[in-house]
């Protein structure tokens, strides 16, 4: 039987698009990991909508689709135009979780959650002519033996970057805009440190990417794998959270394993915002010295900033500009605050009647979809323009990146890269 494994596109955000040379950014492992959890009888096919369409007429018993929110409209036209000409569709992931019964409107079956523990039970019962509706395990996966994600499945020229893995899943904190612990669970679960070195030894390159939403969040864990990785003398990124700055040894070992630099969320400088996002381990005055330690250890930070948190004013893309420029930053990812489903976030503002948009195309983090309280939503969306446009000018990438010769290779190339996206941005002025 054949199964065809589709992740849509979303035509208007900057992010998780095509570049000119027709490559995606980062293999996402979804998919990969579910052809790997198919029996070898079934013909197993992954196609990503992002650099190459959809044939409707392709052969396909089942077709399986994924997504984040911004591109479930891509995702449920691609469903409807499959369910026309008869062929059943599941559809799983973070979005799909959190409103299944929007998804089974243009699916026959929902997974939710992890599909670890129910892919098997979904793919006999479509066998059996007894497809459910709904798939959900009682409980989270167990992450010792998981399977290897099939990349054979993908073509690697269509990626920037290829190998793409993951050691450990969900996150010991529980933000109110993060959609992390609502899909994999506050509880924070690790894979045995050898299998994880086992599949590194498997790539075909020595630079990949951990994908776990904060790889030291147990630093026991996190040091007894960097130890492990030190001899493979291998380049990797991945986020982390700044609480490593506060200890030297995990530190040096993120550095000595090949850790050239994290994306760390350090969301907003005002220590209130931070609580309100029950965020506050995050300690806004101690940011200019924990950058300090990282740096000093040689590790390239990309930093994550949100907009439009209710203690924001139109002041705060001035402030965080001057902060990203004052310590330099090697580069930083602006979004603007999004209510994405299954957050507290999401049902905060849905109570307060403040979400404007329910188009879910918009909710990439780059548009305003809700009424912010301390500026209006031009201002929001001008400030975020302003900010991304003026943090990457020729002038300002020069500055930051000429912190150290160590790294620059790194760090030009990651600018040049957010450059070409803060090109495609309105010019504004505050």
């Amino acid at each position: 039987m054949k199964l065809l494994l589709i992740l849509p596109k979303n035509e208007r955000s900057y992010w998780g698009g095509v570049s000119k040379s027709g490559k995606a950014g980062f293999v996402r492992l979804n998919l990969p990991t579910i052809a790997a959890l198919t029996p070898t009888d079934w013909d197993v096919e992954i196609l990503d909508a992002r650099v190459k369409p959809v044939d409707y007429d392709a052969k396909a018993d089942l077709v399986g689709i994924t997504g984040f929110t911004a591109e479930m409209p891509g995702a449920y036209e691609i469903a409807d135009n499959f369910r026309k000409k008869g062929v059943k569709v599941v559809m799983g992931g973070v979005h799909a979780s959190a409103l299944p019964d929007e998804a089974l409107q243009h699916a026959d079956a929902v997974v939710i959650g992890e599909a670890e523990l129910v892919w098997h039970k979904l793919l006999l019962d479509f066998k059996r002519g007894e497809l459910k509706q709904k798939y959900k395990a009682d409980k989270l996966c167990d992450m010792e033996n998981m399977v290897i994600p099939r990349r054979n499945l993908l073509n690697r020229e269509m990626y920037s970057g290829f190998y793409t893995l993951q050691a450990t899943r969900g996150c010991p904190f529980n933000c109110d805009y993060c959609a992390v612990t609502a899909f994999f669970g506050q509880e924070f679960r690790t894979r045995p440190v050898d299998e994880v070195i086992e599949e590194i030894k498997g790539f075909g390159s020595k630079k990949f990417f951990f994908m776990d939403d904060n790889i030291v969040g147990r630093p026991k864990y996190a040091k007894e794998l960097f130890q492990k990785l030190i001899p493979l003398k291998v380049i990797w990124g991945s986020q982390a959270s700044i609480t490593m700055a506060k200890d030297p040894e995990l530190l040096n070992l993120y550095a000595r394993s090949g850790g050239r630099y994290a994306f760390i969320g350090f969301e907003s400088l005002s220590q209130k915002s931070l609580e309100n996002l029950h965020k506050g381990w995050n300690s806004a005055k101690d940011y200019k010295e924990a950058i300090k330690k990282i740096q000093g250890a040689g590790i390239n930070i990309i930093g994550s900033f949100v907009f439009g948190l209710d203690e924001d004013d139109s002041s705060v893309f001035k402030t965080t500009f001057d902060f990203i420029m004052e310590t330099n930053m090697d580069a930083a990812q602006f979004h603007i605050l999004t209510p994405l489903p299954g957050t507290v976030t999401y049902s905060l503002l849905e109570k307060e009647g403040r979400i404007i948009d329910r188009d879910w195309a918009r909710y990439h983090t780059g548009e305003v979809v809700f009424q912010p309280k301390g500026m209006t939503v031009k201002e929001l969306q001008n400030g975020y323009y302003w900010i991304f446009r003026n943090t990457y000018t020729i002038k300002n990438i020069l500055k930051r990146s000429l912190r150290s010769p160590n790294g620059i290779i790194y760090r030009i190339a990651a600018n040049l890269s957010y450059r070409k996206k803060a090109l495609k941005m309105p010019d504004v002025t505050l």
